[in-house]
């Protein structure tokens, strides 16, 4: 079992994790990822290793921390007129990010730094946030739009699938095919 206690939004804790954070992120850009270690990272953040313990358990759970903040999206998704193009615009985005070198680095650590299967649920929660984004928008603007089930389970799972079991980068013709089939086989033809 995970020995990570629930976190505050803010004070002392807010403030260990991010200096910890940066300190995984400041020593694997120098030293690379092999050279870390708890003691090191815990020096470098300016909190004991103990501390780093007592949050994380272990250095990969630290990692795996690290990792689903790293896959957090840094803003919405882009606004293009219309559910299609905006749906077929983050896939390709979401594809290109997650089949990078990095993103599958960061979703390894997440999975891996993973015991009672968190890090996969936030993660999950980030692709579902999007989404939702842009199914609201749909809604707004009255258009028809395949449900958030459908569109998890037949773009962002075979997306997933292909992360991280087919090595390499993916096209993005993958993603813009997914799309359409979605759209084809889940909605009404007009």
């Amino acid at each position: 079992m995970s020995p990570r206690p629930a976190v505050r939004p803010g004070g002392r804790s807010a403030r260990v994790q991010e200096s910890v954070h940066a300190a995984v992120r400041e020593l694997e850009a120098e030293a690379g990822r092999d050279a870390l270690t708890v003691p090191l990272v815990a020096a470098r953040a300016g909190v004991t290793p103990s501390t780093i313990y007592r949050r994380w358990g272990d250095l990969q759970e630290l990692l795996g921390d690290v990792a689903v903040e790293r896959l957090r999206p840094e803003s919405d998704p882009a606004d293009l007129g219309s559910v299609r193009e905006d749906i077929e615009h983050w896939a390709v985005d979401f594809l290109e990010e997650m089949s990078s070198p990095a993103g599958r680095s960061y979703i390894r650590d997440a999975l891996a730094g993973d015991p009672d299967g968190s890090n996969a649920g936030r993660c999950s929660a980030y692709a579902v946030e999007q989404i939702e984004i842009i199914l609201g928008r749909a809604e707004r603007r009255k258009e028809i739009a395949p449900a958030l089930d459908v569109l998890v389970d037949h773009v962002v799972a075979p997306m997933m699938y292909r992360i991280l079991f087919r090595p390499g980068l993916m096209e993005a013709q993958y993603a813009r095919d997914l799309v359409t089939a979605v759209f084809y086989r889940f909605l009404p033809l007009p």
